[in-house]
């Protein structure tokens, strides 16, 4: 071919590149054609431009890097494209290199760099490289843009430092609904959702307009801390913008309403979507397990399964969790090995911690145990706890010491597992055992986990701790604790002292069961919302067999139905009775 057509090829390849119908196959074919009529890729108009193509249509970049190394001095926007084409794949980790090399060829970085390469950073969840990308761009003079501190934000808030992402927000002379979304995200990651709340508030007072990321996020934070009401006015607040089809915050929206066990809402909006995802019905599945609706569970996944969807391994998680609740031991093993053979899936830990609980919730200790010891994975400590567990309900002594000497060696200084096997040293009356227990605490500056109840009134989500006096209405909150005590007493309820500790006096141990943090939460909410109102109550810890037994009996003689959301399940409390059927 003659050089002088070479321009006017150049000029009809670039056009197809920049074509809408460009396809991957398309690509090649004009790579093809190009060295075939001479026009070379180290022309930097035809390499940058099909290099962009290609990770626009995210090619592999094992492609596009040996486009890439064919093209002669490569200027900044071939140098971002390659950054930019690593961030967006599954290995983010050459978008680091690919910067390294940039800096040792001395080429000068613009306004796309930064917030390419901190995409790549975040992905990897490397602070280290984090911090040194903040230095060299603030040294370059791009540290004050907005894209890149928007940037920043995320990269922290990902990599776990919620702080230093809300101090670089705080720091900035301009914000954009990224930049709200991101240091809003960076708190929900990080278990923040307090301050997830406080920073929606803030943003509302600065007219910033939430979009879908918003919402997920705030949803997410009222979940976590049971705020319903104000999950509900964003519910609200999505239909009236149109975003209630969003599928992320439809989704986002049956999580809500499962984690604050309003499952017939969560119901509801499932039911109404139009285009319902594998995680739809996951989330659902899962909901109605978690809130002891274990058929209902079961009979969500079979109408999945004749949907001809392909359930994922967390749809499992939720389906063995509703068998283990049902007390369906056989079908558990059923679905289980289905998992396996039918589905292809490769069972996790999580999955065989569903089935040590499966065995151990029915009553099959002894087979669990077996279980764990022919795990083809090592158990990890939450396998060792499920077991500890079930021997601390079902009084298995021997085995519950063996699964604490495993703990022992997982995770010595988690209190949960000195408090259960204390536990069930003080049900057998074993009280040399249970002082040995305490001592081997105190000596190994194990502290127990203090206890705190959240519940939501008005515009605010309010928490209690044990024997809590700071809320303004502490005394009208005591007066109604006595009330509870005498009208319990009249329905027969004695109080269930014997995990309390043995070297106290038995009034004592009754004063201090009745200062538990969910039922000071549940006396704050009797006194301040109306009769026959339900309470929900999220506490961070595991009911005990006291409160248990008093919050059965208080919704029977209020006519309150109470939803408790605790460390591991839900209790739906009503007419006397509980969701877990006494087992939790």
């Amino acid at each position: 071919m003659h050089s002088d057509h070479s321009p006017s090829i150049l000029k009809q390849c670039i056009a197809i590149l920049h074509s809408r119908a460009t396809s991957i196959h398309k690509l090649k074919q004009i790579h093809a054609f190009s060295i075939k009529h001479g026009v070379p890729l180290n022309n930097p108009d035809m390499g940058k431009h099909l290099l962009f193509t290609l990770v626009s249509l995210s090619a592999p970049m094992s492609y596009a890097h040996k486009i890439f190394k064919q093209i002669d001095n490569p200027n900044i926007f071939t140098w971002n494209t390659m950054i930019r084409g690593y961030a967006e794949s599954q290995n983010p980790k050459p978008a680091m290199d690919i910067h390294r090399n940039m800096r040792s060829f001395a080429v000068e970085p613009d306004t796309h760099t930064y917030p390419f390469l901190l995409k790549a950073i975040a992905k990897l969840i490397s602070v280290k490289e984090g911090e040194e990308v903040h230095s060299i761009a603030t040294k370059n003079g791009f540290g004050s843009l907005v894209f890149v501190q928007n940037g920043l934000v995320h990269m922290y808030a990902v990599c776990g430092r919620a702080e230093s992402a809300h101090k670089l927000f705080e720091e900035m002379s301009e914000r954009n609904l990224v930049t709200w979304n991101s240091v809003i995200n960076g708190f929900v990651l990080n278990g923040r959702p307090n301050e997830t709340l406080t920073l929606y508030r803030d943003m509302v007072d600065e007219q910033v307009e939430p979009d879908g990321f918003t919402l997920v996020s705030l949803l997410t934070a009222c979940a976590e801390l049971g705020a319903l009401a104000l999950g509900k006015r964003v519910h609200v607040y999505m239909s009236k913008v149109g975003l209630a089809e969003n599928p992320h915050a439809a989704n986002a929206l049956l999580d809500l309403y499962s984690k604050t066990g309003n499952i017939k809402e969560a119901h509801k909006v499932f039911d109404e979507m139009k285009d319902k995802s594998v995680v739809s019905w996951t989330t659902l599945i899962v909901g109605l397990a978690m809130n002891g609706f274990g058929n209902e569970s079961i009979n969500l996944f079979k109408e999945l399964e004749t949907k001809k969807l392909t359930p994922s391994e967390i749809t499992f998680v939720g389906v063995l969790y509703a068998c283990s609740h049902c007390g369906l031991v056989d079908e558990g093993f059923t679905y289980f090995k289905r998992m396996k053979e039918e589905y292809k899936i490769e069972p996790r830990i999580e999955h065989h911690g569903c089935m040590v609980d499966l065995l151990g919730r029915s009553g099959h200790v002894q087979q669990a145990y077996d279980y764990i010891i022919n795990m083809p994975l090592q158990p990890n400590a939450v396998i060792w706890r499920t077991l500890l567990g079930a021997c601390t309900i079902h009084g298995h002594t021997g085995l519950a010491e063996f699964a604490r000497a495993k703990l022992i060696e997982l995770e010595p200084n988690h209190s949960g597992d000195y408090v259960l096997l204390s536990n069930l040293y003080a049900s057998e009356r074993r009280w040399s055992d249970v002082s040995k227990v305490r001592e081997k605490m105190l000596a190994n500056g194990v502290q127990k986990s203090p206890g705190h109840s959240l519940v939501e009134l008005g515009n605010r989500v309010y928490q209690f701790v044990m024997g809590d006096t700071s809320n303004p209405q502490n005394e009208e909150i005591y007066t109604k604790l006595i009330e509870i005590t005498r009208l319990l007493r009249l329905e027969g309820y004695v109080p269930h002292v014997v995990n309390v500790l043995a070297d106290i006096e038995e009034e004592e141990k009754e004063t201090a069961l009745s200062y538990h943090s969910e039922k000071i939460a549940i006396a704050f909410m009797l006194i301040n919302t109306p009769n026959g109102m339900p309470i929900r109550v999220v506490k961070n810890l595991r009911v005990c067999a006291d409160c248990h037994l008093a919050i059965k009996l208080v919704s029977k003689v209020y006519g309150r139905e109470i939803v408790v959301r605790d460390r591991s399940r839900f209790h739906h409390f009503k007419d006397g009775s509980c969701s877990c059927k006494d087992y939790w």
